[in-house]
């Protein structure tokens, strides 16, 4: 695993820092929360969190693929993709390094 990856452990001890509750109590509040974002996005929700952005699930309907080696044509069946769409406000952030 990359250096430069937040993990659920990078964030549940960050909640323990800010807010100072227990790390067991930190790791059950990050559970609750990414259970819920999961749950409201099999419901087909949308996700919005202020200031961060929003997930929402996108329907592809069948299309005609291409094998890239040989050519043939594949179909590819429809399907539900996961989107995330930046806040302005982290766009900023991230276009500022």
């Amino acid at each position: 695993m990359s250096k430069d990856t937040l993990t659920r452990a990078h964030l549940s001890e960050a909640i323990y820092r800010e807010i100072g509750l227990s790390l067991s109590e930190s790791g059950d509040m990050l559970d609750v929360l990414l259970d819920e974002v999961g749950k409201a996005l099999e419901r087909g929700e949308n996700v919005k969190i202020s200031s961060f952005g929003t997930f929402s699930i996108r329907k592809k309907k069948q299309r005609v693929g291409r094998n890239p080696k040989t050519g043939v044509e594949v179909p590819i069946s429809p399907r539900k993709v996961l989107t995330f769409k930046a806040s302005n406000l982290v766009r900023q952030k991230v276009n500022a390094q």
